[in-house]
Protein backbone atom coordinates (compact mmCIF):
# COMPACT_ATOMS: atom_id res chain seq x y z
CA UNK A 1 0.00 0.00 0.00
CA UNK A 2 1.30 3.50 -0.88
CA UNK A 3 0.07 6.70 -0.27
CA UNK A 4 0.63 9.81 -0.46
CA UNK A 5 -0.29 13.26 0.44
CA UNK A 6 0.92 16.18 -1.43
CA UNK A 7 -0.06 19.62 -0.49
CA UNK A 8 -3.08 18.92 0.61
CA UNK A 9 -5.34 22.18 1.86
CA UNK A 10 -8.93 22.49 3.14
CA UNK A 11 -10.74 25.42 3.97
CA UNK A 12 -14.32 26.00 5.51
CA UNK A 13 -15.11 29.64 4.68
CA UNK A 14 -12.59 31.32 6.55
CA UNK A 15 -11.17 28.53 8.76
CA UNK A 16 -7.55 26.91 6.68
CA UNK A 17 -8.87 23.55 8.42
CA UNK A 18 -5.39 21.88 6.39
CA UNK A 19 -2.64 23.64 5.06
CA UNK A 20 -0.38 22.09 2.62
CA UNK A 21 -0.05 19.41 4.41
CA UNK A 22 2.29 16.42 2.94
CA UNK A 23 2.15 12.58 4.23
CA UNK A 24 3.78 9.51 2.49
CA UNK A 25 2.96 5.73 3.75
CA UNK A 26 4.72 3.00 1.96
CA UNK A 27 4.09 -0.56 3.05
CA UNK A 28 2.35 -2.00 6.21
CA UNK A 29 2.70 1.15 8.92
CA UNK A 30 1.06 1.57 12.15
CA UNK A 31 0.75 5.86 12.43
CA UNK A 32 -1.01 7.85 14.89
CA UNK A 33 -2.22 11.26 14.16
CA UNK A 34 -2.36 13.20 17.25
CA UNK A 35 -2.78 17.05 18.04
CA UNK A 36 -4.95 19.14 20.37
CA UNK A 37 -8.92 19.60 19.91
CA UNK A 38 -9.29 21.87 16.31
CA UNK A 39 -5.74 21.00 14.86
CA UNK A 40 -7.47 19.09 11.54
CA UNK A 41 -7.20 15.37 12.21
CA UNK A 42 -10.70 14.59 11.26
CA UNK A 43 -10.68 16.55 8.44
CA UNK A 44 -7.49 15.00 7.38
CA UNK A 45 -9.13 11.44 7.81
CA UNK A 46 -12.20 12.81 5.80
CA UNK A 47 -10.26 14.27 3.25
CA UNK A 48 -7.87 10.72 2.50
CA UNK A 49 -11.24 8.60 2.99
CA UNK A 50 -13.22 11.17 -0.04
CA UNK A 51 -16.01 12.35 2.37
CA UNK A 52 -14.08 15.79 1.65
CA UNK A 53 -12.86 16.75 -1.06
CA UNK A 54 -9.58 18.54 -1.34
CA UNK A 55 -9.46 22.70 -2.26
CA UNK A 56 -5.78 22.32 -2.92
CA UNK A 57 -3.28 19.39 -3.60
CA UNK A 58 -3.11 15.70 -4.09
CA UNK A 59 -3.80 12.12 -2.54
CA UNK A 60 -2.28 9.79 -4.61
CA UNK A 61 -3.12 6.00 -3.23
CA UNK A 62 -1.21 2.84 -5.45
CA UNK A 63 -0.32 5.57 -8.04
CA UNK A 64 -3.89 7.09 -9.08
CA UNK A 65 -4.93 10.33 -8.26
CA UNK A 66 -8.42 9.86 -5.75
CA UNK A 67 -8.80 12.88 -4.29
CA UNK A 68 -11.53 14.08 -6.07
CA UNK A 69 -13.00 10.26 -5.91
CA UNK A 70 -16.64 9.56 -3.98
CA UNK A 71 -16.23 8.01 -0.94
CA UNK A 72 -17.55 4.29 -1.94
CA UNK A 73 -15.11 4.37 -4.63
CA UNK A 74 -12.67 5.13 -2.40
CA UNK A 75 -13.69 2.18 0.09
CA UNK A 76 -13.38 -0.02 -3.29
CA UNK A 77 -9.71 0.57 -3.60
CA UNK A 78 -8.95 -0.54 -0.11
CA UNK A 79 -9.23 2.48 2.10
CA UNK A 80 -11.94 2.02 5.25
CA UNK A 81 -12.78 4.39 8.25
CA UNK A 82 -14.20 4.25 11.67
CA UNK A 83 -16.38 7.40 12.95
CA UNK A 84 -15.50 9.02 16.34
CA UNK A 85 -19.38 8.98 16.66
CA UNK A 86 -20.01 5.41 15.73
CA UNK A 87 -22.61 4.68 12.68
CA UNK A 88 -24.40 1.51 13.26
CA UNK A 89 -27.76 0.70 12.01
CA UNK A 90 -29.48 0.92 15.05
CA UNK A 91 -33.17 -0.97 13.92
CA UNK A 92 -30.77 -3.89 12.23
CA UNK A 93 -29.24 -6.43 14.04
CA UNK A 94 -25.56 -7.12 14.22
CA UNK A 95 -25.37 -9.72 11.73
CA UNK A 96 -27.19 -7.85 9.62
CA UNK A 97 -25.03 -4.47 10.27
CA UNK A 98 -22.28 -6.81 9.26
CA UNK A 99 -23.08 -7.80 5.83
CA UNK A 100 -23.93 -4.18 4.57
CA UNK A 101 -20.68 -3.50 4.18
CA UNK A 102 -20.44 -6.51 1.89
CA UNK A 103 -22.38 -4.01 -0.28
CA UNK A 104 -19.98 -2.11 -0.62
CA UNK A 105 -17.33 -3.79 -2.51
CA UNK A 106 -17.67 -5.96 -5.20
CA UNK A 107 -16.54 -10.00 -4.24
CA UNK A 108 -16.69 -13.30 -5.36
CA UNK A 109 -17.83 -14.65 -1.94
CA UNK A 110 -21.26 -16.23 -1.93
CA UNK A 111 -23.73 -15.65 0.57
CA UNK A 112 -22.79 -18.22 2.90
CA UNK A 113 -18.99 -17.23 2.66
CA UNK A 114 -20.19 -13.59 3.29
CA UNK A 115 -22.11 -14.70 6.54
CA UNK A 116 -19.34 -17.14 7.94
CA UNK A 117 -16.57 -14.25 7.07
CA UNK A 118 -18.53 -11.89 9.77
CA UNK A 119 -19.38 -15.12 12.03
CA UNK A 120 -15.66 -15.05 11.86
CA UNK A 121 -14.67 -11.58 12.39
CA UNK A 122 -17.58 -11.10 15.49
CA UNK A 123 -15.99 -14.36 17.14
CA UNK A 124 -12.35 -12.60 17.45
CA UNK A 125 -13.96 -9.18 18.50
CA UNK A 126 -15.88 -11.36 21.19
CA UNK A 127 -19.20 -10.04 20.12
CA UNK A 128 -20.35 -13.07 17.87
CA UNK A 129 -22.95 -14.26 20.76
CA UNK A 130 -24.94 -10.49 20.16
CA UNK A 131 -25.41 -11.47 16.44
CA UNK A 132 -29.10 -11.42 16.93
CA UNK A 133 -29.27 -8.25 18.66
CA UNK A 134 -30.39 -5.40 17.20
CA UNK A 135 -28.12 -2.69 17.38
CA UNK A 136 -29.61 -0.10 19.53
CA UNK A 137 -29.01 -2.40 22.19
CA UNK A 138 -25.50 -2.52 22.81
CA UNK A 139 -23.16 -0.31 24.65
CA UNK A 140 -21.38 2.27 23.05
CA UNK A 141 -17.78 0.37 23.43
CA UNK A 142 -19.27 -2.66 21.70
CA UNK A 143 -20.91 0.01 19.01
CA UNK A 144 -17.55 0.49 18.42
CA UNK A 145 -15.98 -3.34 17.82
CA UNK A 146 -19.00 -3.52 15.56
CA UNK A 147 -17.95 -0.64 13.71
CA UNK A 148 -14.19 -2.28 13.44
CA UNK A 149 -16.38 -5.21 12.37
CA UNK A 150 -17.99 -4.09 8.91
CA UNK A 151 -14.82 -2.10 8.44
CA UNK A 152 -13.08 -5.84 7.90
CA UNK A 153 -15.96 -6.44 6.25
CA UNK A 154 -14.68 -4.58 3.41
CA UNK A 155 -11.01 -5.94 3.30
CA UNK A 156 -9.23 -2.47 2.96
CA UNK A 157 -5.71 -2.60 2.58
CA UNK A 158 -5.72 1.13 4.57
CA UNK A 159 -7.62 1.69 7.89
CA UNK A 160 -8.53 5.21 9.10
CA UNK A 161 -9.31 4.69 12.76
CA UNK A 162 -11.11 8.11 14.47
CA UNK A 163 -10.55 8.11 18.24
CA UNK A 164 -11.24 4.06 19.07
CA UNK A 165 -10.61 3.99 22.77
CA UNK A 166 -12.97 6.76 23.00
CA UNK A 167 -15.55 6.43 26.09
CA UNK A 168 -15.05 2.35 25.91
CA UNK A 169 -14.64 -0.19 28.81
CA UNK A 170 -11.00 -1.13 30.07
CA UNK A 171 -11.80 -4.31 29.07
CA UNK A 172 -13.27 -3.59 25.69
CA UNK A 173 -10.27 -1.34 24.80
CA UNK A 174 -8.42 -4.41 25.32
CA UNK A 175 -9.74 -6.00 22.38
CA UNK A 176 -9.66 -2.95 20.09
CA UNK A 177 -5.70 -2.97 21.11
CA UNK A 178 -5.46 -6.91 19.94
CA UNK A 179 -7.59 -5.95 16.90
CA UNK A 180 -5.39 -3.58 15.40
CA UNK A 181 -2.17 -5.27 16.52
CA UNK A 182 -3.51 -8.35 14.74
CA UNK A 183 -4.73 -7.23 11.86
CA UNK A 184 -1.56 -4.71 11.58
CA UNK A 185 0.40 -8.01 11.71
CA UNK A 186 -1.66 -9.52 8.63
CA UNK A 187 0.11 -6.83 6.41
CA UNK A 188 -2.98 -3.59 6.82
CA UNK A 189 -2.25 -0.29 7.36
CA UNK A 190 -3.25 2.04 10.09
CA UNK A 191 -3.64 5.69 10.32
CA UNK A 192 -5.58 6.26 13.81
CA UNK A 193 -6.79 9.56 15.77
CA UNK A 194 -6.44 8.91 19.30
CA UNK A 195 -6.69 11.53 22.48
CA UNK A 196 -5.68 8.45 24.54
CA UNK A 197 -1.88 8.69 24.94
CA UNK A 198 -1.23 5.77 26.40
CA UNK A 199 -3.19 3.74 23.78
CA UNK A 200 -1.24 5.67 20.70
CA UNK A 201 2.11 6.02 22.24
CA UNK A 202 2.06 2.00 22.85
CA UNK A 203 0.79 1.02 19.44
CA UNK A 204 2.28 3.43 16.71
CA UNK A 205 5.36 3.36 15.49
CA UNK A 206 5.41 6.55 13.55
CA UNK A 207 3.07 10.03 15.28
CA UNK A 208 2.29 12.36 12.94
CA UNK A 209 1.20 15.58 15.02
CA UNK A 210 -0.92 18.16 13.58
CA UNK A 211 -1.40 21.74 14.83
CA UNK A 212 -3.81 24.00 13.26
CA UNK A 213 -3.59 22.52 9.95
CA UNK A 214 0.03 22.04 9.67
CA UNK A 215 2.51 19.30 10.44
CA UNK A 216 4.44 20.55 13.19
CA UNK A 217 5.89 16.93 14.04
CA UNK A 218 6.52 12.80 12.41
CA UNK A 219 8.62 10.50 13.41
CA UNK A 220 8.75 7.42 16.32
CA UNK A 221 6.53 8.11 19.16
CA UNK A 222 9.88 8.59 21.78
CA UNK A 223 11.42 11.23 19.78
CA UNK A 224 8.39 12.93 19.05
CA UNK A 225 6.92 13.34 22.47
CA UNK A 226 9.88 14.99 23.45
CA UNK A 227 9.67 17.76 20.81
CA UNK A 228 9.29 21.67 21.74
CA UNK A 229 6.65 22.29 19.19
CA UNK A 230 4.45 19.12 20.03
CA UNK A 231 5.10 19.88 24.10
CA UNK A 232 4.32 24.16 23.04
CA UNK A 233 1.36 22.57 20.90
CA UNK A 234 -0.47 21.02 23.86
CA UNK A 235 -0.67 24.04 26.06
CA UNK A 236 -2.89 25.79 23.51
CA UNK A 237 -6.23 26.68 23.24
CA UNK A 238 -9.02 23.48 23.36
CA UNK A 239 -11.20 24.26 20.68
CA UNK A 240 -13.83 21.30 18.99
CA UNK A 241 -12.12 19.29 15.89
Amino acid sequence: MELELRDVSKHFGGIQALNGVSLRLSGSQLVGLIGPNGSGKTTLVNTISGIYKPDDGEIILNGEEIGRLKANEVTRRGVGRTFQVTRAFRRMTVMENMLVPALAVPSDRGHREIKERAREILSFLTIDHLRNDYARSLSGGQQKLLELGQLLMTDPDLLLLDEPFAGVHPKLMETIFEYITTVHAQGKSFIIISHDMSSIFTLSQRLVVLHYGDIIADGPPDIVKEDPAVIEAYLGEDEDD
